[in-house]
């Protein structure tokens, strides 16, 4: 089994054998603190590795975020690990406590394993609803009809 790791697996410090961790270089470049920046380093001196990503794949992730509506919420960080989590396809397990990304990877048919918080039970399907006259857009951040400001709402389950 190999395990794409999110920034949280270095941040909070899952305990997974390193050998089976892949993540890739947006992950790295996210780790600020000093213990995060360490445990990743423990976890490549032990055979973590980092990977870079393909285009296409990466493309397809976006694709799948934009039929949930989640693209608004996901980092380019978020699309690479997901990226590299469908390259890898059954053998990968995604360790992150991303609700958006769990989202999109339910809806990719990856793996996912929370890191500390709890995972998502439903995939969800997003709109955006208007604060102001309540009317649903599926994006934007600003009403065309009145120029509230819209707020991201569940649409429905899928």
């Amino acid at each position: 089994m190999i395990y794409i790791a999110d920034s949280a697996v270095f941040i909070m410090g899952k305990d997974i054998d390193p050998s089976t961790i892949v993540t890739v270089s947006s992950v790295v470049k996210e780790l600020r603190s000093h213990e995060a920046s360490m445990r990743f380093e423990l976890a490549q001196e032990n055979g973590a590795r980092v990977e870079s990503v393909d285009y296409v794949l990466k493309q397809r992730v976006i694709e799948a975020a934009g039929s949930t509506r989640d693209s608004e919420e996901l980092s380019a960080t978020d699309i690479d690990i997901l990226a590299k989590a469908l390259e890898y396809g059954k053998d990968a397990v995604l360790l992150t406590d991303d609700y958006a990304v769990q989202n999109t990877a339910s809806v990719l048919g990856i793996r996912v394993m929370p890191v500390v918080q709890k995972k998502i039970r439903d995939v969800l399907e997003w709109e955006k609803e208007c604060f102001g006259c309540r009317r649903r857009f599926p994006t934007g951040n600003i009403c065309p009809v009145c120029g509230s400001q819209l707020n991201k709402k569940r649409k429905r389950k899928i």
